[in-house]
């Protein structure tokens, strides 16, 4: 069953916060999903990742954690379907939203943007086809080594990504993000979606197509 979306991101069970040291000489990030939420104003949610035409007739918004087993499966099968048939033809513009149940989907995100707008999705497919192999043993050591993995497959380097992780203001605009959207369309399990304004659960994509071509009339 999905996950639910927890009430108060502050409850989120916290690793790190402050700076810490890895055995490898290398860094954790240094700050949490609690220690990121704000209601600062003055932070600048981050902005919408989009894949397909601008101008496509139908929205399809997708919230999913990088941690959430069902997003993964979501993304193996359904996705490539949809990409395929909807996406890449020009009839749906999708936008992937990232929900943050923990750290590590938060330190998932830090490095999926690292690679800015033409490499996201190509490290979200990465993240989520190999999502039991990042988080292994679910040592915060051992995850952020395999992020970096998957970074330089997308051939970042490590020092990129180190800045990135360490972006604090990068981690709360995440947030804030996550927080306003979550919250307007009222999210309360991974994976969900907004098509056309409609909101639904996690579905197969039998269904995920009937429903679009009841929308686009076909």
């Amino acid at each position: 069953m999905n996950r639910i979306l927890p009430i108060l991101i502050a409850a989120v069970i916290a690793i790190g916060g402050a700076f810490y040291m890895t055995q490898n000489n290398g860094s954790l990030p240094g700050v949490s999903v609690a220690e990121a939420q704000t209601s600062d104003a003055a932070i600048e949610p981050a902005a919408d990742m989009v894949l397909g035409d601008e101008n496509a007739p139908l929205t399809v918004i997708e919230y999913a954690s990088f941690t959430c087993p069902h997003c993964a499966n979501f993304h193996k099968d359904t996705f490539k379907k949809l990409k395929q048939n909807y996406i890449d033809t020009g009839k749906v513009k999708f936008v992937h939203r990232e929900v943050y149940f923990d750290q590590f989907g938060l330190w998932a995100g830090m490095v999926a943007r690292c690679g800015g707008d033409e490499r996201y999705f190509g490290l979200v497919d990465l993240i989520y086809g190999g999502q039991k192999d990042w988080i292994a043993d679910g040592s915060p050591t051992t995850i952020v080594a395999n992020l970096k993995k998957l970074g330089r497959t997308a051939g970042m380097t490590d020092e990129q990504m180190d800045v990135c992780l360490q972006d604090e203001n990068s981690a709360r605009s995440l947030v804030a993000a996550y927080q306003q959207n979550a919250g307007a369309d009222e999210i309360t399990g991974t994976p969900s979606f907004i098509i056309d304004g409609t909101k639904y659960s996690n579905m197969s994509y039998t269904e995920f197509a009937a429903i679009l071509d009841e929308k686009l009339g076909e």
